[in-house]
């Protein structure tokens, strides 16, 4: 009777560990807190007798899942904030040092007294008059209609914008497309008077939303609200000219209220025989009391701040009130000083210098990133128009690498930190089995750090993929 094979030996090896990392992946999710079943809870409250799982009477942990739960499996694999030996593609912030040719940015702040004080909750007057003058000198020069300070809020951040709209979103369908930000699933769960909607996108149609189709998903699901990135986090896609401008006719003829989430506005790349220049559906809103356009943005992304949490929501009077008494229960508004600080940093022309630096910048890194993963044979078909993110397929990768979850464990060994896709398809109330979600086979990849832990990053991505066959190793 012969020996077996040395060769099947080793595949046979190759194929368990392959499955074993596969269930590992998955399992270690499951386990997350927050992600396990009610009814898993209550057996173990009414069965243990150790007062260590009495948990939490009367609360119930949200999923642990997006952002948070990735670092938090970074963290178990020895990351820490400020360790340079890392590449931290999961982030969701840009480098916020000093990048070539951008205005100086302050790093004292002189207070008076007043600032001690709390602001009003709608923000200082001061600093939404400065909000609505750089929108109307960016997007709306020879227009009539202009905002003033009534059509600004001024919010404690991005998420504080997006739940002081949902708070005061009434019992209506809410509409929203796939992939979308992650702590859009939170936040479409907790406000039960909305219905929320989802409609997935494809990579066939490049994660694209023409208005035929936002037509059609407003009239055969009665939506009376439509949320959506723009341009878009994950996939870096972007509706802009007149795609844009009919977005904003289709809401305006079916009196559906569009709430963009501008907040990669500046990092765009489609026009670069145009420095500076960002994408609002500002400019294409007829009257700005009247559109039902909302628009939330900041100084977190677009000028690189974001420690200040200092942002804002633009739209029509009568929604600015409602956003500004939903905050006074919600959060009670943005740090005085640093608002004090932002208006400074919101006079056009030195904003324009900030953008056209940024767009500068960040265009050469989105180059190097792009360079890198095809040299990794790992092509991205679908290169970002804006953002700093790639939405990296991983079909061409083998068994079980080219699963989102799996490729992220496997990254941490490396000391390497992306987000699996399946955590943008988001899924508020968990009505829908993700167990095939279109985007398992998926991850996003920040180039938002510093060239420097890019290219960190990258080299140990190049070493998982040597090591698992996927690049002939020399």
């Amino acid at each position: 009777m012969g020996h077996p094979d040395w060769k099947e030996t080793v595949y046979a090896v190759l194929a368990k560990k392959h499955e074993q990392d596969y269930a590992d992946a998955h399992r270690h999710l499951r386990a997350a807190k927050g992600n396990n079943t009610p009814a898993s809870r209550l057996n173990l409250l009414e069965s243990s007798s150790d007062a260590g799982d009495m948990g939490t009477p009367g609360f119930e942990h949200p999923p642990t899942t997006g952002v948070i739960y990735v670092m938090e499996r970074a963290a178990a694999k020895g990351w820490k904030y400020g360790d340079k030996t890392w590449g931290n593609f999961g982030q969701g912030a840009p480098e916020v040092g000093h990048i070539p040719d951008a205005p100086a940015r302050p790093m004292t702040i002189t207070m008076h007294e007043n600032e001690f004080e709390y602001a009003p909750v709608a923000g200082l007057k001061t600093l939404r008059e400065a909000v609505a003058n750089l929108y109307n000198v960016r997007y709306r020069e020879g227009k009539t209609s202009k905002y003033t300070w009534e059509n600004v809020c001024i919010v404690p951040g991005g998420r504080a914008g997006l739940t002081r709209m949902a708070a005061s979103i009434g019992d209506t369908n809410v509409g929203f497309f796939l992939p979308e930000y992650t702590a859009y699933e939170a936040l479409l769960n907790i406000f039960k008077r909305m219905v929320p909607i989802p409609t997935p996108l494809e990579k066939e149609s490049a994660y694209h939303i023409t208005p035929k189709r936002l037509y059609k998903e407003i009239q055969a699901r009665g939506l009376g609200v439509v949320v959506s990135s723009n341009p878009s986090n994950p996939t870096g896609q972007l509706t802009e000219g007149d795609e844009l401008r009919e977005w904003v006719n289709v809401c305006r003829t079916t009196k559906t209220t569009l709430v963009l989430d501008e907040f990669y506005s500046s990092y765009i790349y489609t026009h670069p025989d145009e420095p500076g220049k960002c994408i609002s559906s500002a400019e294409y809103v007829d009257d700005v009391n009247i559109d039902p356009v909302v628009i939330i943005d900041g100084m977190t992304k677009n000028f690189r701040l974001p420690g200040w949490r200092v942002c804002w929501i633009i739209g029509p009077k009568e929604y600015i009130s409602s956003m500004a008494s939903s905050g006074s229960f919600l959060e009670g508004g943005a740090n005085h000083p640093l608002q004090q600080a932002a208006i400074a940093l919101l006079e056009p022309s030195r904003a324009k210098q900030d953008a056209i630096a940024l767009q500068n910048h960040f265009r050469m890194k989105r180059a190097y990133v792009l360079d890198r993963l095809a040299s990794f044979n790992i092509p991205v078909n679908i290169p970002p128009m804006a953002t700093f993110y790639i939405w990296l397929d991983l079909n061409n990768l083998p068994e079980p690498y080219c699963n989102g979850l799996t490729f992220f464990e496997a990254c941490l060994d490396e000391k390497v930190i992306v987000v699996p896709g399946i955590f943008f398809d988001i899924n508020p109330g968990k009505r829908r089995d993700l167990a095939q979600s279109p985007y398992q086979g998926f991850v996003r990849l920040s180039f938002g750090p510093a060239m420097e832990e890019l290219k960190i990053g990258l080299d140990g991505m190049e070493r998982l993929l040597k090591r698992i066959g996927h690049i002939t190793v020399a």
